[in-house]
């Protein structure tokens, strides 16, 4: 069999490099400069997490379903109130690991390259876009349009998948790792043709919101990028002219 090439100057090399060189190259460098001090809100999540994990799992389920447990059956207000805290709430049923190492990777990462602030608003944002997606699809039920069976209003509907996923595709598509997000995005529609729950469909969910707000980001990128090209050209005009700069 035929050895992959991937020395320096490969093909595949040159493709990772393309793919991932500028979102990771700059993650790297400041985790060398900083370590761990580089991703404290990140620690914090994963902290909170593992946190939850060991409460629910000691006896304290009943305690953490009262604050941060979603149903599509609460009401909007109870369910807003829990909604910061659910993001953070694993399934009790289901390894911890995995979550506690994508929260790691994937919020490490864009506390990095997006900043604390953006990284928590789109979490936030693209989680309760998946809550409100069980809230409708529950309402109008399976004969609707998107509609989710009865039994969705008692599903609890928590933890960080939705949030994980919706960051990696901005990100990714922030820094034109356009495949990686694109496969991310594929991925998820393959679990919910494998796997319909509502787990899966909240993802999409998510994700439509992802999409919309890194489209939105980027028009508004673009637009600030060309004021400001406009601005450095009409001051190299006014130099080359000997016209006083204008001070408005």
């Amino acid at each position: 069999m035929r050895d992959v090439d991937t020395g320096p100057g490969s093909p595949l090399r040159r493709t990772a490099r393309r793919e991932w060189g500028p979102l990771l190259v700059p993650v790297w460098d400041e985790l060398k400069r900083g370590k761990w001090r580089a991703i404290p809100m990140t620690l914090s999540c994963v902290c909170l997490t593992l946190g939850f994990q060991i409460w629910q799992n000691a006896g304290g389920l009943a305690q953490v379903e009262r604050i941060g447990a979603v149903y599509a059956g609460l009401s909007w207000q109870e369910a807003l109130l829990r909604t910061p805290l659910s993001l953070f709430v694993p399934a009790p049923d289901l390894p911890v690991w995995g979550a506690l190492a994508q929260v790691l990777i994937v919020f490490g990462i864009c506390e990095i390259r997006l900043g604390r602030l953006k990284t928590l608003l789109i979490a936030y944002a693209c989680t309760l876009a998946g809550t409100m997606y069980a809230r409708y699809g529950a309402a109008v039920g399976p004969d609707g349009f998107l509609g989710l069976p009865a039994e969705t209003l008692t599903v609890r509907d928590t933890g960080p998948s939705a949030a994980v996923v919706s960051l990696a595709v901005f990100v990714c598509w922030r820094y034109r790792a356009w495949l990686t997000g694109a496969l991310v995005i594929l991925a998820m529609i393959i679990e919910v043709i494998v796997k319909p729950n509502l787990a899966g469909k909240e993802h999409l969910a998510a994700l439509v919101l992802a999409v919309i707000l890194w489209a939105v980001s980027e028009l508004w990128r673009k637009r600030r990028e060309g004021r400001g090209r406009r601005e450095r050209r009409d001051l190299a005009d006014q130099s080359r002219s000997g016209a006083p700069a204008s001070t408005s």
